[in-house]
């Protein structure tokens, strides 16, 4: 129980001076004053906090330890204390997330806590969890101004004197600075003096130093004690300890503290056999209320995880609309250039071929305006995926619903952008065998104008399809899609390209000469767009003669067609 001193003052039994009197230190300067305990490992600086600790907790006074080895347990031999930390020890795991409860806890609910920091694996974890919960204390002793005390334990790893002080160190800084205004104390444990910033130790109205050898630490005690104090503290014996207090008349005393009632989990591992002692819990409400924080958080991170599984379905799906989009506009590109070259060959053409011409670019205007309906409904989707994007910013509503049915419905026919109203592709002649047979007349009207065979004696030509029939394979979209990689690898332009593509399909077995002046264009951009054809199999050359290869852009379009059984197409596929 405290003492009540003559000046009404409570304090707390910790100890004797060198003449045998009761040595006790004033509770209100303890709780919100600045104290700096110091000596060399087993000079008894953990005993003498542990004692003060021990004092405070019999009186009433709940305190925070920041216990950095795991060995401030044992309080909790005769107190309920609140043991948290990482280990499995501990009452209760806690991250970043707990600090303002823990915070609360301490202060608005009187529960002493131990925050064990000394079994995270990450450093800056446990460093960002002192960190805020010393932040929420500081912000609610603001307000509630209550006498409460905060111990750091090896406190020169927050505040070094060599060594940059981070955010955490300046903060503790500010607590020794401001805090006791507002009721919140600190004490500063360490075995090395030297390594501590001296701001801090020359702002603490209480100071214990116990046993010192090392001469770097012995300094210290010589320009803050005095130079007649450095020799002697090195011969303090265990518990023993040079004070120094601003509610005392005298400067320095040396004095005995006695030794902590509760189980010693930091002393030394000896031979002895070693006994844990019961130990005491706090209330099953109150380890309720801090594992729901972690349960929440848990399923915030799992909430997360899975709104962003769905927004890169989401994005993997637009990925696709975009590329069946660009694969329907190369249809649309193709079939108009093809269309194009075959009107403006040498001389008119028959009649009949400009009413097919015709029909050509009505089917064409329908694509495209089947492609615009596409984009609007690639715009739709994005949209919608933009705002799962902030529904993962925030965690806070769902991402089925609407947003789901909006992508979905742009999914409903993949291939209504290759295909025309009645399902086949849109740029095939299907509306009557006198429109084919038309078609058929101009190119080769067409072929009889420039003085050339529509079949060749000999040579590459001699198993050519009829050039119609290569016109119709070249519109097809698996055809189209790999025409057009080839004219972006090569040197040819846009329109020279689709020249050169057009001639040779009306003039097989031409040379590259053939098609460069054809075409108006330079030999060495022909020469580029016959290899890149080449390589993807379009293309076959014999001696200097090309022609496209019609068996495989045949294979191409088969295996592209969806109403063909698979395993048929996999029967006639040839790599």
């Amino acid at each position: 129980m405290a003492d009540t001193a003559a000046d009404g003052d409570q304090r707390i039994h910790v100890g004797e001076t060198a003449d045998g009197e009761r040595l006790a230190f004033p509770i209100v300067e303890m709780l919100t004053g600045r104290g700096f305990v110091t000596g060399k490992s087993g000079s008894g600086k953990s005993n003498t906090t542990s004692v003060v600790v021990e004092e405070l907790l019999e009186a009433g006074y709940p305190v925070l330890i920041v216990d950095t080895d795991g060995e401030y347990y044992g309080l909790k031999e005769e107190y309920e204390l609140l043991h948290a930390g990482a280990d499995e020890e501990c009452d209760i795991q806690v991250n970043v997330e707990h600090a303002q409860k823990l915070a609360n806890l301490a202060l608005e609910e009187n529960v002493p806590i131990i925050l064990d920091v000394s079994g995270y694996l990450d450093d800056d974890e446990a460093d960002e969890l002192l960190r805020e919960t010393v932040r929420h204390l500081f912000a609610k002793e603001k307000k509630l101004k209550k006498p409460f005390l905060l111990v750091v334990e090896e406190c020169h790893e927050y505040i070094p004197e060599g060594g940059g002080v981070g955010e955490t160190g300046n903060l503790l800084i500010k607590v020794g600075k401001r805090g006791r205004k507002h009721g919140l104390g600190v004490v500063g444990i360490s075995q090395r003096p030297a390594d501590v910033k001296k701001d801090f130790i020359t702002q603490a109205n209480w100071l214990v130093w116990h046993r010192l050898t090392w001469e770097n630490d012995t300094k210290v005690v010589g320009r803050i004690v005095g130079t007649e104090y450095a020799d002697d503290v090195v011969d303090l014996g265990d518990g023993e300890a040079f004070i120094q207090t601003d509610w005392s008349d005298e400067m320095v005393r040396r004095v005995q503290f006695k030794r902590k009632r509760t189980f010693d989990a930091g002393a030394t591992p000896g031979l002895d056999d070693f006994e844990r002692p019961d130990l005491k819990s706090v209330s099953g409400s109150l380890m309720d209320e801090l594992g729901d924080i972690t349960d929440r958080r848990e399923q915030e991170r799992d909430r997360v995880a899975e709104l962003e599984s769905k927004v890169e379905n989401r994005e993997e799906r637009i990925a696709e609309l975009e590329s069946e989009l660009e694969t329907a506009r190369d249809v649309s590109a193709a079939a108009r250039k093809m269309a194009n070259a075959l009107a403006h060959g040498d001389g008119a053409p028959p009649d009949s071929y400009q009413s097919t011409l015709q029909t050509k670019n009505e089917q064409i205007d329908r694509l495209e305006s089947r492609l615009a309906e596409l984009e609007a409904k690639v715009g739709d989707a994005e949209a919608t995926a933009g705002e799962s994007d902030a529904e993962v910013t925030d965690g806070s509503t769902d991402a089925d619903g609407s947003a789901v049915d909006a992508t979905e419905s742009v999914t409903d026919s993949p291939a209504e952008s290759t295909a025309d109203e009645d399902g086949a592709f849109v740029f095939e002649e299907t509306d009557s065998e006198g429109g084919r047979d038309a078609l058929v007349e101009a190119v080769q009207d067409r072929l009889r104008r420039r003085g050339e065979r529509l079949q060749l004696q000999e040579g590459i030509g001699d198993d050519q399809p009829a050039p119609e029939a290569v016109v119709d394979l070249l519109q097809a979209p698996p055809v189209v899609t790999r025409v057009n990689a080839s004219r972006r690898e090569s040197k040819c332009n846009d329109d020279a390209a689709w020249d050169v593509v057009s001639d040779l399909a009306t003039n097989p077995g031409a040379t590259a000469h053939d098609l460069a002046d054809a075409a108006d264009v330079d030999i060495e951009a022909v020469h580029t767009l016959l290899t890149e054809l080449r390589a993807r199999d379009l293309v076959v050359r014999d001696d200097r003669e090309y022609a496209f290869n019609a068996e495989r852009m045949r294979t191409l379009v088969e295996r592209d067609d969806p109403t063909k059984p698979r395993t048929e197409l996999r029967d006639q596929w040839k790599p």
